[in-house]
């Protein structure tokens, strides 16, 4: 888990809802994993892979934790509320959900060992249900068009690597080749995108994987704390298979637009090039965590003094510095270009 998927979600909605008047009342659903929740794991009372305690939020307005896993969010925009934190006469059915669960994969057995969390297909489970309220709310017609309308995004596959393909005690990872593993994971989203175009869905965002070999908690695993090259391998071969997939879908599926915004370059660069943006530190997180039991920043970590030194928060996720600059990158590049994106500028 590494990309700063929240902030590209809620860029493209602000950026959409900048565009004239007849986008003017775009509507967001999000699907996704730690990088785009937003608290719905903490309704799950058994996951263990919630944020809802110290020192998650620590940046916040009162300090207080709210389930995203970040230190804050400064970007001044709100995301669509949690799935589960919503009752059926609420009015963010039609206005946008959020459905994203940290641990979350494209397979059902990513995660397993967080014991709750709402996995791609539980989510899209949930936008069933969703559909069925919305239904209920406006008839038939005017549901359809609801949801043809909206734009969704989907930010998955990097615990399908981390918590998943890459742990020695996880079976994939000892059944497939990582061949074998990139044809499942993408012939499962093949299966699993169809089912939300089935739905409604036309306008969808597939978030691609970032460098997944840089983050702390692959690191690591080198004596040298060097990137594992042969994880960012992986990562770009799965990236390249799921444009190509994308492009099939927009062929054979009639008024599909699925499109792939590609962060990977960008977030290389600022990992390779940490004080060109104002950081000190990228090979380690600003959270001292421990690594084999999930890398979260737990309440008994020691915390860095200078938060805004490091790219990273804990051994998964960006620090809020970070997601600003990757922010406000995401915000220019999709108003110049879709894919692939260029560098982020530095941190002012």
């Amino acid at each position: 888990m590494m990309i700063l998927r929240l902030a590209l979600a809620i860029v493209i909605s602000t950026y959409a809802t900048a565009q004239p008047a007849s986008t003017s009342s775009l509507v967001t659903y999000i699907f996704g994993d730690s990088l785009t929740e937003v608290g719905n794991n903490n309704f799950l009372q058994y996951s263990l892979a919630r944020a809802d305690f110290p020192y998650y939020g620590v940046d916040f307005s009162g300090g207080k934790a709210t389930g995203r896993f970040t230190n804050a969010t400064k970007l001044g925009i709100l995301s669509p509320p949690p799935y589960l934190s919503l009752s059926q006469n609420d009015d963010a059915f039609l206005s946008g959900i959020n459905y994203a669960s940290g641990g979350a994969g494209i397979l059902n057995e990513t995660g397993i060992y967080f014991i709750q969390r709402l996995t791609f297909n539980d989510q899209i489970n949930c936008f069933k249900k969703t559909k069925e309220v919305i239904r209920a709310k406006i008839g038939d017609g005017a549901a359809n068009k609801h949801v043809n309308d909206a734009m969704y995004f989907i930010g998955l596959g990097s615990n399908d690597y981390v918590n998943n393909f890459l742990q020695p005690f996880m079976a994939d990872g000892q059944q497939y080749t990582h061949d074998e593993f990139v044809e499942l994971l993408t012939s499962t989203l093949h299966n699993q995108l169809t089912t939300i175009y089935k739905l409604g869905a036309r306008k969808v965002i597939f978030h691609g994987l970032g460098p997944l070999g840089c983050i702390p908690s692959q690191r690591v695993k080198s004596k040298t704390r060097m990137c594992l090259n042969r994880v960012n391998e992986w990562v770009l071969e799965f990236n390249s298979r799921t444009k190509k997939l994308l492009i099939d879908l927009n062929k054979r599926l009639p008024g599909a637009k699925f499109s792939f915004a590609d962060t990977y370059p960008a977030v290389l660069d600022l990992i390779n090039n940490p004080t060109h943006y104002g950081f000190k530190i990228a090979n380690t997180s600003c959270c001292n965590v421990d690594t084999s039991v999930g890398g979260l920043c737990l309440p008994n970590s020691k915390m860095c003094k200078n938060r805004q030194d490091f790219v990273f928060w804990d051994a998964f996720h960006p620090s809020d510095s970070a997601n600003q600059i990757l922010a406000d990158h995401l915000f220019s590049s999709l108003l110049s270009s879709s894919s692939p994106s260029p560098a982020p500028k530095p941190r002012q």
